[in-house]
């Protein structure tokens, strides 16, 4: 008897435990307007800026103190298989990132907790 409810037990603890992993995923729609702040780290981990040397080969100039309090709107977006929400995000004033790039990607919800980016 103990057996049995030490299984069934176990069985309703995992299933809670896999239900709290899930993340919850922001509900946006385009046109929706965020700020970039600067990062805590020394790079940006969830606003997915091209890397430097990729932005000098095009011409630009790879300075990402440039795009610290630029709002930028949400263009698209996509609900990932891992329950994340990846969205394109462009200027709001026109200009292009690092004068080559007209959007960037992010993925919203850790970005937005990481402080990447606010709303």
């Amino acid at each position: 008897m103990r057996r049995l409810l030490f299984i069934v037990l176990c069985f309703l603890g995992g299933g809670l435990a896999l239900q709290a992993q899930q993340t919850q995923q922001t509900s946006i729609e385009k046109g929706t307007v965020f700020t970039i702040n600067e990062p805590v780290a020394d790079q940006y981990r969830y606003v997915l800026f091209p890397r430097k040397n990729f932005i000098i080969k095009r011409g630009g100039i790879a300075n990402l103190k440039s795009v610290y309090g630029k709002e930028v709107e949400v263009v698209d977006y996509a609900y990932t298989d891992e329950g994340d929400t990846r969205v394109t995000l462009k200027r709001t004033d026109g200009r292009k990132f690092f004068r080559n790039f007209k959007t960037v990607d992010a993925y919203l919800e850790d970005a937005l907790t990481a402080g990447e980016l606010t709303k």
